[in-house]
C-alpha cells in the first residue's frame, strides 16, 4: 500500500519528466502528463492507484481551471464577437451533439435487445466530443502569430463557446442518470437550483467581492491576498456542491465575479501555479485511466473513434465556418485545428463514467482515442497550410490575389519603407513618414484593420511579414528600409532570417519590450534595436533633466550619446523579488554590488587581472567612500569599495565569486 507521501512523490517525479521530455519534442506540457499517467497507472507499471486521494487533488486541478475560464469570461470581447460565438460556436457544439447522438440511434437499431445505448449516453458522449483543446490550439496560434488571422479569430469565437457550453453540461449529464420517467422533473430542479444559486452568487457576490478584496488589499499583504483568494475559490465551489450541483460551476462563477474587479491581473498570476499542478494531475488520473492492453486488443475500434470524431468534426467546422461566410482556406484551417479532443471532453467523460451512463469498456476506448487525437493535434496544425493547399483548389488563387494586390499598391514604390504590423505603433509610425512625404508600405494581419485603414486612405494591405512571398510582394528588393511594428522576438527573428536570405543590405529597424534581447536581434541583422523601456526611461529622464534647468542642448547630447553606445549605459538594472517571477532562469541583464571587505581576493588587484569578461560579466562603476570612480582595465581595487557588476544572473553571481574568493 503506497502511502499519501509516497504517492505525492512519485505523481510530481512522473511529472517532472513527463514535461520536460515533452517539452523538449515542443509538444504541449498537457500530452507529457497524459503520457505520465498512462505509464504509472494500475493498467501499465502499476506504480500508481486511481485512489480517492488522487482524484481529489485532480478534481482541484479542474475547480481552477474553471476558475481562469471565469477569469477570462469578457462581456465585451463576447459582444465583439458574438456572430462568432453564438453563431458559430453554438452551430458547432449543438450539431456536434446532434450528429453523435442521430450516429447513437443508428447504432442502437442494429444492436441485438439486451444491448441497450440511450439517447442519454450519445448526448453525454456528444457533449465530451464537441469540445476542442483550447490549450494546445491558442498555444500553437500564438506561436504561429494567427491568432489576428481570419481562421484564428474563428478558432477563438468557437472555443470560447465550448468553455461558456461546459457549464450547462456540467449540470446535465449528472441529471441525465436519474430514472427516465422522472428525467423531466430531475432537469428541471437541476436548473431551478443552479438558477437560484448563480443569481444570489452573482447579485450578492458582485456587490460583495469587490469590497471585499478592497479590504483584504488594504492591509498590504500578500499572504493573505493569497489565502482570500483560496478561500474565496474553494468557498464558491463548496456552495454549487451543497445546492447538488458541480464543484467546477462554483469555481466559474467565482472567476466572473473576480473578473469585475481591478484585481483580475493580480489574480490570474497568483492562482497560476495551483492551477498548472494540479490541472497536470487531473490529466495524470486521465492517464491512468487507460487500459493499453484492451487498447492493443482493441485497435481497430480505437482507429475508428480516433478517425471518426476527427474528421465529422473537420468536416462539420469546415462547413460552418464556410455557410458563417468564410472562404475555403480559412474554413479548413478552422476546422483542422478543432478537429481534436479537448481537456473539457475528458472531464465530462470523467463525469459520464461517474454517472454510470457509459460501458467502461466503451470509456476506455473513447478516452484511448481523445488522447490519440490530442497527440496529433499539434501535426496537424503544423501542417494545416500544406494540407489545406492540397485540398482547396481555389486557395492558390486566393492567395495569389492577396499578393497580387500587395504588389500593385508598391509596384510605383521605390526607395520605401515596409511597416510589418499596423498596429498603433505602426500607425504613428506611418503618420510621421507621410507627413515627411515618404512613401511606405505596410502588412498587418487583422482583417478589419486592414479594411479600415484602407478605407481611410493608408498604404496597408493584407499579408504576414513572416512570409517570404508577402516581403517580395511588397517591393523589399526595391524598400530602402524595414521597420518592424510590434515587440515578439521569435517573429522579429523569423522576419529578420529572411531579409538576410532575400535583401541583405536593407536596413531593419526592430521594436522590443527592453534590452533583452538586443545583442540577439542585432546578431540577426537588424541595424537599430528599439527598447520601450530603455527609450522610456531616456524620455522620461530628458524631460526630468530640463525641467530641473539643464541645457536642452546638453540634454540632447546625453540622449543621443546612450542611443549611440546601444544603451550601453542603461542596460541592466538592479533586480528585487519582484522580478523574479519574470527571470526565473536569471538570463536578464542585471546589476548587482558587492562590497569589498579586506580579506576579498580582488583587494590590491586590477581589473583586468579577474579576467570577468570570461564569466560574462563587468565592471559598471566603482563607488569609494562617497566619490564614483571612473572604470579602466587598470583601476585597481581597494577593501571597502562597492563594485557594481553586469550581467546575467549566472554571470555576476560566478563574478562576484572571483572578487570575494
Amino acid at each position: 500500500m503506497v502511502s499519501g507521501l509516497e504517492l505525492t512523490l512519485l505523481l510530481l517525479g512522473s511529472a517532472v519528466l513527463g514535461v520536460v521530455a515533452f517539452r523538449m519534442l515542443h509538444l504541449p506540457p498537457m500530452l507529457g502528463y497524459l503520457a505520465v499517467g498512462i505509464l504509472i497507472g494500475p493498467h501499465a507499471m502499476g506504480m500508481a492507484e486511481n485512489s480517492a486521494t488522487t482524484h481529489a487533488l485532480a478534481e482541484f486541478g479542474v475547480v481552477f481551471l474553471m476558475f481562469s475560464i471565469g477569469l477570462e469570461f469578457s462581456l465585451s470581447q463576447l459582444k465583439a464577437m458574438r456572430s462568432i460565438v453564438f453563431g458559430l460556436g453554438m452551430a458547432q457544439v449543438v450539431l456536434t451533439i446532434a450528429a453523435t447522438m442521430l450516429f447513437g440511434w443508428v447504432i442502437a437499431t442494429q444492436l441485438p435487445p439486451s444491448i441497450h445505448i440511450g439517447w442519454q449516453t450519445s448526448f453525454a458522449l456528444g457533449g465530451a466530443l464537441a469540445m476542442s483543446s483550447t490549450a494546445i490550439v491558442s498555444k500553437m496560434l500564438t506561436e504561429r502569430m494567427e491568432l489576428e488571422s481570419p481562421h484564428g479569430r474563428r478558432i477563438i469565437g468557437i472555443l470560447l463557446f465550448q468553455d461558456l457550453a461546459v457549464v450547462p453540461l456540467l449540470i446535465l449529464i449528472p441529471s441525465l442518470a436519474q430514472d427516465p420517467a422522472r428525467l423531466a422533473t430531475t432537469l428541471a430542479w437541476a436548473s431551478f437550483k443552479a438558477v437560484i444559486v448563480l443569481v444570489l452568487l452573482l447579485f450578492f457576490g458582485q456587490k460583495l467581492m469587490r469590497k471585499w478584496f478592497t479590504l483584504v488589499v488594504k492591509r498590504r499583504s500578500q499572504e493573505l491576498f493569497m489565502l482570500n483568494l483560496l478561500l474565496v475559490v474553494m468557498g464558491a465551489a463548496w456552495i454549487t456542491e451543497k445546492a447538488g450541483l458541480s464543484l467546477a460551476l462554483g469555481a466559474f462563477v467565482a472567476g466572473m465575479l473576480v473578473s469585475e474587479t481591478q484585481y483580475k491581473h493580480q489574480v490570474e498570476e497568483d492562482i497560476k501555479p495551483f492551477r498548472d499542478v494540479l490541472l497536470g494531475l487531473f490529466f495524470i488520473t486521465v492517464g491512468m485511466l487507460l487500459n493499453i492492453r484492451l487498447v492493443i486488443e482493441h485497435w481497430w475500434v480505437v482507429l475508428i473513434l480516433l478517425a471518426g470524431p476527427v474528421l465529422l468534426k473537420f468536416a462539420l467546422i469546415a462547413l460552418l465556418a464556410k455557410l458563417f461566410g468564410a472562404s475555403d482556406g480559412v474554413s479548413m484551417r478552422t476546422g483542422l485545428a478543432l478537429a481534436q479532443a479537448g481537456e473539457f471532453g475528458f472531464v465530462l467523460l470523467n463525469l459520464t463514467a461517474g454517472a454510470h451512463l457509459m460501458d467502461p469498456f466503451i470509456i476506455q476506448l473513447v478516452l484511448a482515442s481523445m488522447v490519440l487525437s490530442m497527440l496529433v493535434a499539434p501535426f496537424i496544425i503544423a501542417k494545416s497550410d500544406q494540407i489545406v493547399m492540397k485540398i482547396a483548389t481555389n486557395e492558390w488563387m486566393m492567395q495569389s490575389l492577396q499578393l497580387t494586390q500587395i504588389a500593385s499598391r508598391t509596384m510605383a514604390l521605390q526607395k520605401h519603407v515596409i511597416v510589418a504590423g499596423f498596429g498603433r505603433s505602426g500607425q504613428s509610425l506611418a503618420t510621421l513618414l507621410g507627413e515627411e512625404k515618404v512613401a511606405y508600405q505596410a502588412l498587418d494581419l487583422d482583417p478589419e484593420r486592414v479594411q479600415e485603414a484602407q478605407t481611410a486612405g493608408a498604404n496597408v494591405a493584407y499579408g504576414d511579414a513572416g512570409r517570404r512571398e508577402s516581403l517580395v510582394a511588397a517591393g523589399i528588393y526595391r524598400a530602402s528600409a524595414l521597420v518592424i511594428t510590434y515587440a515578439d522576438t521569435p517573429s522579429a527573428l523569423k522576419v529578420l532570417n529572411l531579409v538576410q536570405e532575400l535583401a541583405p543590405t536593407l536596413h531593419v529597424i526592430v521594436r522590443s519590450h527592453d534590452d533583452t534581447d538586443l545583442d540577439l536581434l542585432k546578431r540577426a541583422g537588424a541595424a537599430e534595436v528599439v527598447p520601450e523601456a530603455l527609450e522610456g526611461s531616456l524620455m522620461l529622464a530628458s524631460h526630468a533633466l530640463v525641467m530641473m534647468g539643464v541645457p536642452l542642448r546638453r540634454v540632447v547630447h546625453r540622449v543621443q550619446s546612450a542611443r549611440d553606445e546601444r544603451y550601453a549605459s542603461l542596460r541592466g538594472y538592479f533586480h528585487g523579488a519582484s522580478d523574479a517571477s519574470d527571470d526565473p532562469e536569471h538570463m536578464y541583464v542585471r546589476l548587482h554590488s558587492v562590497i569589498l571587505r579586506d580579506d576579498a581576493g580582488s583587494v590590491g588587484k586590477r581589473i583586468e587581472q579577474l579576467q570577468l569578461d570570461d564569466v560574462g560579466a563587468e565592471v559598471t562603476t566603482i563607488r569609494r567612500g562617497k566619490e564614483r570612480i571612473d572604470v579602466t582595465p587598470n583601476t585597481m581595487l581597494n577593501a571597502g569599495d562597492v563594485v557594481v557588476l553586469r550581467g546575467s544572473g549566472d554571470a555576476v553571481t560566478r563574478a562576484e565569486g572571483r572578487l570575494l574568493q
